[in-house]
């Protein structure tokens, strides 16, 4: 049986007896006459009993509170779990966000570099090829120079190809 059932039983039995009763001669309305030790006797039975589903349904709260709390401590560890796991996502996430910012700052700073190496270089072979500029037109200067004092230094030309050298 169910617990709970035996007892609904034996109330379900008292109801009867009272049920059949018979009804007193006189002052009779609503009351009955029964056999008292059949009452008696159901009404020890209900006490016998009702220790025994006391303590049923102690258990099966009891019983019902464990499964609860391992129902809860599986839910608390999934919980648990589900947090480790996006943490860990979220953790590989900020790992591939700072690399590819990293990857972004390296790639910043090469294209810098270039630039500046560039324009260096730039530079350099501008003030080179200046230098040069100027060295040659102080040298063609010079030339200049030099022909001119020839021209004065020295006299009318020989027009004949018979000049010693």
């Amino acid at each position: 049986m169910q617990p709970g059932e035996e007892i609904e039983s034996l109330v379900g039995e008292l109801e009867q007896i009272v049920s059949e009763g018979k009804t007193p001669f006189t002052g009779g309305a609503g009351k009955k006459i029964v056999d008292a030790q059949e009452i008696y006797e159901i009404l020890d039975e209900i006490r016998r009993v009702f220790p025994q589903e006391f303590s049923d349904a102690r258990r099966i709260v009891k019983e019902e509170a464990e499964t609860l709390e391992r129902a809860q401590m599986q839910a608390d560890a999934i919980v648990a779990d589900a947090q480790q796991q996006a943490m860990i996502l979220a953790g590989d996430q900020e790992v591939v966000r700072l690399a590819q910012q990293q990857a972004d700052d390296i790639r910043d700073k090469a294209a810098q570099y270039e630039r500046d190496t560039r324009y260096n270089a730039e530079e350099y072979a501008d003030t080179v090829l200046s230098h040069l500029e100027d060295n040659l037109k102080s040298i063609s200067n010079s030339v200049s120079r030099v022909r001119q004092t020839l021209n004065e230094n020295s006299g009318p030309r020989n027009q004949t190809n018979n000049v010693p050298w």
